[in-house]
């Protein structure tokens, strides 16, 4: 089990909220081991261009391992250009059936700005309900605060930064630092 290997890693919440033609993902800068902020700046929201097509992904759990899978969803990418769904499956059934790949403690959201997808090492490509998508330890908390802002007139930045001051508040392993990236459908 994981937590017999690595010493008490927390830490990340990572949003997508869709809403008005764009997608915008959030992620906090807090790293944590145990009960010690090892970091608080940390980038765990980033654009690729594979096939020179924007995609914007957010990952939360081990980072070495976070850029493994956005470097394989790369070249999943190049060989299914504009196949974002399509990429996204042959990620997850690598990481579900690769002895070295099913190692890897991550979860990524990945949009490329008309479909928001959550990934997991399961083998699950979700295409979550009401337009948000949350992942890591304070998610639980930024979903359901912007469930509950997508009933406003907010816009989905507006969303996504309101609901992860919510998580950083109540999540001690999520602080306020966050990256943006928005992306039009």
């Amino acid at each position: 089990m994981a937590e017999d290997r690595f010493p008490g890693w927390h830490g990340t919440t990572i949003i997508g909220v869709r809403r008005g033609g764009e997608v915008v993902v959030a992620g906090d800068g807090q790293v944590s081991l145990g009960q010690t902020v090892i970091k608080g700046t940390a980038r765990k929201v980033r654009r690729l261009s594979p096939g020179g097509r924007d995609v914007v992904v957010g990952f939360a759990g081990s980072t070495a391992d976070a850029f493994t899978l956005l470097e394989r969803l790369e070249k999943k990418l190049d060989a299914a250009p504009g196949q974002l769904t399509r990429a996204c499956v042959e990620l997850a059934k690598d990481w579900r059936t690769d002895k070295y790949l099913q190692k890897l403690e991550a979860m990524l959201i990945v949009t490329d700005g008309k479909t928001l997808l959550v990934v997991t090492g399961a083998g699950d490509v979700l295409e979550p309900e009401h337009d948000v998508a949350a992942i890591g330890s304070g998610g639980n908390f930024a979903l359901a605060a912007a469930r509950g802002l997508m009933e406003t007139d907010l816009s989905a930045e507006e969303v996504a930064r309101k609901a992860m001051a919510i998580a950083a508040d109540i999540c001690v392993y999520t602080n306020g630092n966050l990256t943006v990236e928005t992306i039009r459908g």
